[in-house]
């Protein structure tokens, strides 16, 4: 299947808070607002309880891109989960390198409940990066082989 840039819709699947970035995209949607309807939410109390694993796990489902994205620093609902959440991907973003995963795949962002708005240009920024990078396919034909071998034995 021969599939131009223009034509792939990418899969992104947005990691969020509860209290800023989910209720953010709320207002988004009250307000009518458009943006891009690629991505998924997947909610969380905090991005300070976002294990990276699971952002791995996206990829491996076939997620083409990420967003991880939560309340502005010093407004966090449990004091510093976005403290906690900021100093995981710094490292994380490391281990990206070294597994040889394109850190252009994943967003990260802080998103208030009051920037509807702003949810909407992440979103549509994040969507166009993705749609110029292309189709993600390397790191899920990974973890597929992975879980062959694994069932295997």
């Amino acid at each position: 299947m021969n599939t131009t840039n223009s034509e792939f819709e990418p899969k992104i699947v947005a990691f969020v808070c509860n209290w800023c970035t989910y209720a953010g995209a709320d207002l988004t949607g009250t307000s009518r607002l458009k943006y891009a309807t690629n991505v998924k939410i997947v909610r969380f109390p905090c991005t300070g309880r976002i294990d990276f694993m699971l952002l791995l796990r996206a990829f491996a489902q076939g997620a083409d891109g990420i967003i991880v994205s939560g309340c502005h620093p010093n407004d966090c609902h449990y004091t510093s989960g976005n403290f906690h959440a900021r100093r995981r991907w710094i490292t994380f973003r490391g281990l990206l390198d070294f597994m040889g995963i394109d850190v252009k795949r994943i967003q990260y962002s802080w998103v208030s409940a009051a920037e509807g708005a702003k949810w909407a240009d992440v979103v549509n920024s994040t969507v166009a990066n993705i749609r110029e990078l292309g189709p993600y396919t390397e790191y899920k034909k990974v973890a597929e082989y992975l879980d062959k071998e694994d069932y295997n034995g």
